[in-house]
C-alpha cells in the first residue's frame, strides 16, 4: 500500500467526471488499498480516486462507529431531508464552510469484490458518501456556496480537512 499525493484545487483532475470501472482487477484492488492508506494518513473520513489523480469511480469512507466502506461505481439512488453541516475537504485545505446535505441517503455500488451492495445512511456517513460521490462527478463542496466569502479558515488548533468531525469530511 502506498500513501498517494492528494490533489488540491485548482488541479484539473478534481473537476473531471470519473469513468465507470468496468472490471475490478489487481490494479483496482491496489487503488482501493492506496485510497484507504492515504485517507487514514491524512487523516480523513473519506477519499475519492480523483483526489489522488485517478479518474475512476472508486471511493473509500470510514467514519467513527461504522465499518470501512470501499465502493466501486457508487451512486446515490435516494435522498431525503436537508440539514446544514460544516464541511471541509482534503482537496481544499485550510478551509471549511456550512453547506446543505441530505439527512439520509441510499447508495448503490459494488464492493471491492464486485458484489452489488446498497447502503442506507444518515448523519456523518450520509454526508461523507454524498461528499465523495460528488468528487466522482467533479463537484467540490465549495460549489454549493453562493460566495467564496463563506469559506472560513480552519483554526491552527483544529485538525484540517476531511478528518475533523467538526470541520469536515
Amino acid at each position: 500500500m502506498t500513501v498517494r499525493r492528494i490533489r488540491v484545487i485548482p488541479d484539473p483532475a478534481l473537476r473531471q467526471k470519473a469513468k465507470r470501472v468496468t472490471r475490478i482487477n489487481d490494479s483496482t484492488q491496489r487503488l482501493i488499498d492506496d485510497l484507504v492508506e492515504t485517507m487514514r494518513a491524512a487523516p480523513g473520513v473519506g477519499l475519492a480516486a480523483p483526489q489522488v489523480g485517478v479518474s475512476l469511480r472508486v471511493i473509500v469512507v470510514e467514519v467513527p462507529e461504522e465499518p470501512l466502506y470501499t465502493l466501486v461505481n457508487p451512486e446515490v439512488v435516494k435522498k431525503s431531508g436537508e440539514r446544514r453541516v460544516e464541511e471541509g475537504c482534503l482537496s481544499v485545505p485550510g478551509y471549511k464552510a456550512t453547506i446543505t446535505r441530505s439527512v439520509s441517503v441510499t447508495v448503490k455500488a459494488q464492493d471491492r469484490t464486485g458484489k452489488p451492495c446498497r447502503i442506507k445512511a444518515t448523519g456523518l456517513l450520509a454526508q461523507a458518501l454524498e461528499h465523495e460521490i460528488d468528487h466522482l462527478n467533479g463537484i467540490l463542496y465549495i460549489d454549493y456556496l453562493s460566495s467564496m466569502d463563506e469559506l472560513v479558515p480552519v483554526g491552527a488548533s483544529e485538525t484540517e480537512g476531511e478528518g475533523a468531525l467538526t470541520s469536515g469530511i
